[in-house]
């Protein structure tokens, strides 16, 4: 039997994530330089980092939805495997092609994690239930 509970996974991820879209999208001509040091002045790349926003906020949007709803906690868990995978894999391929970072290094961890966590909540559940 599990020590953490069912949903704190995605209650995290849903909680990162869904700060992470605000930092993001928020006002990104303002924060952006200040944590990365990048300037973003284009009408594109606002629009960019905006629906990267939204489509954080959904993906969290719909972890929380598993948090509340037993039927869709399976489908948000597999959602939440997929995404964080598909950051640290991301993550992964730049660290290998553009070296090191340590801003998203420990970013890549963390996804990394709640990937491997997801995946053993899936299957540790899956077999309570």
């Amino acid at each position: 039997m599990s020590r953490l509970p069912k949903n704190l996974q995605l209650a995290l991820s849903a909680c990162i994530v869904i700060a992470m879209s605000f930092i993001y999208g928020a006002h990104p001509s303002v924060i952006l330089p200040y944590i990365f040091g990048f300037e973003v002045r284009d009408l594109e790349l606002k629009n960019i980092f905006r629906a990267i926003m939204g489509i954080y906020i959904a993906f969290g949007g719909y972890w929380i939805y598993g948090i509340i709803n037993k039927n869709h906690w399976r489908s948000a868990t597999i959602v939440n495997i997929l995404f964080m995978g598909g950051l640290a894999g991301g993550r992964l391929v730049s660290t290998i092609l553009d070296g090191w970072s340590p801003q998203y290094g420990a970013g890549m961890i963390a996804e990394a994690v709640m990937m491997w966590w997801g995946l053993w909540n899936l299957r540790f559940y899956d077999i309570e239930e």
